[in-house]
């Protein structure tokens, strides 16, 4: 499966040894990275579809201060979706007050039928860019209804039933960025954690370094801002058991995909 990464704070950070350190299992992950600066005054997305320590362009970003208050980063492992640019991570789409949302998602969706009509319009071929889109049409649809801009309590809320109700018997490990609050989830055993300092809070598929990272609540909606908890959803029951039938898929999709990237580069 693939990996993510979070980050979430109230001061500015160097974020250069976690990226490393995070991007140095792409090994086990080679059909893509991607990185989120989230900061409204230098938000950028920067992705390629090739193994992350073969990338030119991630190791010279590597080579500078990668400095930010809100960030997110991908390495994928394809299960759904061809190995090329629109099928990495992160994934960016605007509601219509202009709201950016930026995801990114380790697993799989197995059993949505309400997101099979993203598919048409969806840039990419992948489920968590689908989900992506589900959300930003909700959003649409209730500010539409309300007639005014959402609150952050509204929105954590429409994103935590929507979440809640695409969990069955699929693995939604998220997190996404709306410009205001991180949100958070994973229902699936021992593939998130976070690590919790003075001003900041990181996420991560694996402990990024010898400090004590803890496993992200299971089957519960988190939001965070400026590196603090701000909400956290009533936990659901679809925790994801991967099943046999479900794993063969995964590893037959993902022998399909081509990723022999050469020497690695930095």
């Amino acid at each position: 499966m693939c990996e993510i990464f979070g980050f979430s704070s109230s001061e500015e950070e160097e974020l250069n040894d976690y990226l490393r350190e995070f991007y140095s299992h792409c090994e086990e992950h080679p059909h893509g990275w991607g990185l989120a600066i989230l900061d409204q005054d230098k938000y950028s997305v920067v992705k390629e579809p090739i193994k992350a320590r073969n990338s030119i362009m991630l190791g010279n970003i590597l080579l500078n201060p990668i400095v930010s208050k809100n960030a997110l980063a991908h390495i994928r492992f394809g299960t759904i979706g061809e190995r090329d640019f629109y099928n990495c991570h992160p994934f960016v789409k605007k509601d219509n007050s202009g709201r950016r949302w930026t995801l990114i998602h380790n697993g799989t969706v197995f059993d949505c039928p309400d997101l099979c009509k993203y598919g048409t319009i969806e840039e990419g071929e992948t489920d968590s860019e689908r989900i992506l889109l589900a959300i930003v049409d909700l959003m649409n649809s209730f500010e539409s209804f309300k007639g005014e801009s959402l609150s952050s309590k509204e929105r954590f809320d429409i994103v935590a039933d929507l979440i809640s109700f695409m969990a069955l018997s699929n693995k939604l490990n998220l997190i996404f960025y709306d410009g205001e609050q991180m949100y958070v989830h994973t229902n699936y055993k021992g593939s998130l954690y976070y690590l919790k300092t003075e001003n900041s809070v990181f996420f991560s598929t694996q402990a990024l370094d010898s400090n004590d990272w803890k496993e992200v609540p299971l089957n519960t909606v988190l939001s965070f801002s400026n590196g603090e908890l701000l909400f956290e959803a009533k936990p659901h029951s679809f925790e994801y058991v991967e099943t046999e039938e479900q794993l063969k898929f995964i590893e037959k999709f993902a022998n399909s995909l081509k990723a022999d990237d050469g020497e690695y580069v930095w």
